[in-house]
């Protein structure tokens, strides 16, 4: 499925190109395809033996001996890594390699761990807000093609929801509305907001993706929400964004907006007065102890 430059390699498994153009010469563990032009590029499969290669390098065990091991011995090497507490490198790659290989259990048991270990707010924190954005780079660029972005992010959604169903639905009349504009799909920061907040107590009513203006109008004229919680990533250009929030503010001026996304982040305009921007997961915790005074 992919097709892999050098320096999709050097950035994906943090080994320098230099040093993979060494091991290929010299111990032959990689023999890379070519495009016309002699250009590197190398598949999937290259793609997840290189991560395997690099987890044990990392992991101490010297490149002349992973060359001498057959693939079952690398595999039963893996299992076997004593591992700090905090390994993001190794998780990562992990995580990776199973989205490369769309491998579904050992995407899940990562995964489970992980929230075994961490908790979710920690775990998407500190593990899956790095790994989404580095493979939200790769479909960018076309190292990844839709179904392996689209597998991983049904698992991570599956995930959440899962998590949030364990939390009891609160009974207060101070409402958090959750959702996405019209057109916006991308759905898992709002449903990692969700889970947050009613881990935190709060009411959410979520109301899902594409949400279109004239339905979100109705909603809050029938159940008074008192926050907004929405993201904006690909829908909308700067002027369309500035005149979404307009209109909503222009209607309910009352209503406390909070908003994230690449889109919203990047833009400026009159709705910042009014909408507060959530960055980064540290301005999501102000957001939360700011609402729960």
């Amino acid at each position: 499925m992919g097709e892999y430059k050098i320096r999709d390699l050097e950035q994906l498994t943090g080994i320098k190109a230099h040093t993979i153009r060494i091991w290929e010469q010299r111990y032959n563990l990689l023999v890379p395809s070519r495009t016309d032009s002699s250009i590197r590029y190398y598949s999937d499969d290259e793609l997840a033996f290189i991560l395997k290669v690099a987890l044990l390098n990392k992991n101490g065990i010297k490149i002349s001996r992973i060359a001498e091991m057959s693939e079952s011995e690398i595999n039963a090497k893996i299992e076997n890594l004593n591992l700090a507490d905090d390994s993001q490198d190794y998780y990562f790659e992990i995580l990776l390699l199973a989205l490369v290989q769309m491998d579904e259990n050992l995407f899940s048991e990562t995964l489970n761990e992980l929230i075994s270990n961490y908790g979710l707010f920690k775990t998407f924190d500190k593990f899956l807000l790095n790994f989404l954005d580095k493979i939200g780079i790769m479909w960018i660029v076309g190292s990844i093609n839709p179904a392996q972005e689209h597998f991983v992010t049904h698992l991570i959604r599956q995930k959440i929801i899962v998590e949030t169903d364990k939390l009891p639905v609160q009974n207060t009349d101070d409402i958090y509305f959750i959702y996405l504009p019209e057109n916006e799909w991308h759905e898992l920061g709002i449903l990692f907001y969700n889970f947050v907040l009613r881990n935190e107590g709060k009411k959410t009513i979520y109301l899902g993706q594409s949400l279109p203006l004239e339905s979100l109008f109705q909603s809050i004229n029938k159940y008074k929400p008192s926050v907004l919680v929405t993201s904006i990533v690909t829908a909308m250009d700067e002027k369309a964004i500035e005149n979404y929030f307009i209109s909503i503010h222009t209607l309910f001026p009352d209503l406390l907006i909070y908003a994230g996304g690449y889109k919203l982040i990047e833009s400026k305009g009159e709705f910042e007065k009014f909408v507060v921007k959530i960055k980064d997961s540290s301005s999501f915790d102000l957001m939360i102890n700011k609402l729960s005074k």
